[in-house]
């Protein structure tokens, strides 16, 4: 069983969408999409926004329905993960590291392998770039100014976002695969307002989601 999180509407709608001997099933306020995805059982949730909210989902997720490997979608593919925002380095750890954890959280090479093959394979080649890297992730929308350069030049990051680490702290802990995928949808500078465009991300999303849902 494969776990699939997003965080929009858009995305769980177009990949429910593709789903067959599929049913929605609520959860503790949370509907998951089960059914079948190119012959494979997945279970499809819209987490939501920020890392408790995220957390949150992926443990009910791992519980309820025992998956195997998550796959938080996207198109920037993650190498690792590190909170951005989380600071013990007066304790002498690493900026962005929890007490007791790795400096950040590694992906399934396996999968990160699985996604870079599904992408050059896919139409998307054609017209987008993929990054592979370290993904930040942390409570605070970011549009530029102090905080981006702080995080740029602290962690050296390919995607900033607010729930993909908070995901990773989540399977390592339960020792379940995964990896996350994100579609820039902006550089996260004074810009934003002109650069973000969420139907298009959700689009490029999904899409991709499911090049890699037929690789795995």
């Amino acid at each position: 069983m494969i776990g699939i999180l997003g965080a929009m509407d858009a995305e769980v709608e177009a990949i429910f969408a593709q789903m067959t001997s599929k049913e929605k099933i609520n959860v503790n306020n949370l509907t998951f999409y089960k059914g079948q995805l190119f012959g494979k059982d997945v279970v499809v949730v819209k987490c939501g926004i920020g890392k408790i909210n995220a957390a949150l989902c992926t443990q009910l997720l791992i519980l309820t329905f025992k998956v195997e490997k998550v796959i938080n979608t996207g198109i920037a593919v993650s190498t690792d993960a590190v909170y951005h925002d989380f600071d013990c380095a007066f304790f002498g750890y690493k900026l962005g590291q929890v007490p007791g954890l790795p400096e950040t959280f590694k992906a399934d090479e396996k999968m990160i392998g699985t996604a870079m093959d599904a992408f050059q394979k896919s139409a998307l080649a054609k017209e987008h770039k993929i990054t592979k890297g370290l993904i930040a992730s942390g409570d605070q929308f970011i549009a530029g100014g102090e905080r981006k350069n702080f995080i740029v030049n602290t962690f050296h990051p390919a995607c900033v976002e607010m729930e993909g680490c908070s995901i990773a702290h989540t399977c390592f802990v339960n020792n379940v695969p995964f990896v996350i995928i994100r579609c820039m949808s902006d550089c996260a500078d004074e810009n934003i307002e002109a650069n973000y465009d969420e139907a298009k991300a959700a689009a490029i999303s999904s899409a991709f989601l499911l090049d890699v849902v037929k690789e795995i």
